[in-house]
């Protein structure tokens, strides 16, 4: 449970940080963010599979670059039911997607199922050889 909580502050801390890097994206607040990420976690849990699967041949042929456009188009979909939260246009759709897929992915990548912070850490074992 608490992975979930932090992974959801993650995310609404991402999409702050969209809407400060991107002009066309605004927040009324960060409850407003937290809405959005709850919203936008529920659309990518539900919606986002079906989405993929159904844009599968697009999404070969684009070496899967169309995903971009799927997770800009559930991002304006958000801005379109929480209040507080707008975006405009599928230009800044796009860009505040890919900034809140980099932001969230790379704090993500350091907590583990539990939320707490999980570092690897590698020791030479020999030549051309980690453990």
């Amino acid at each position: 449970m608490r992975g979930i909580v932090i992974r959801w502050l993650i995310l609404s801390g991402s999409i702050l940080v969209a809407a400060y890097l991107i002009d066309g994206i605004e927040v009324g607040g960060f409850l407003s963010a937290l809405g959005a990420a709850a919203m936008l976690g529920v659309l990518n849990a539900l919606f986002r599979p079906i989405l993929l699967l159904v844009t599968l041949p697009i999404n070969i042929l684009t070496f899967g670059l169309f995903t971009f456009f799927i997770n800009a188009l559930l991002l304006k979909m958000v801005a379109g039911v929480i209040p507080g939260f707008e975006v405009r246009g599928f230009l800044a759709a796009l860009f505040g997607s890919l900034v809140i897929s980099v932001v969230s992915g790379a704090c993500n990548f350091l907590i583990n199922d539990g939320g707490k912070i999980e570092v690897i850490e590698l020791r030479p074992r020999g030549k051309n050889r980690w453990e």
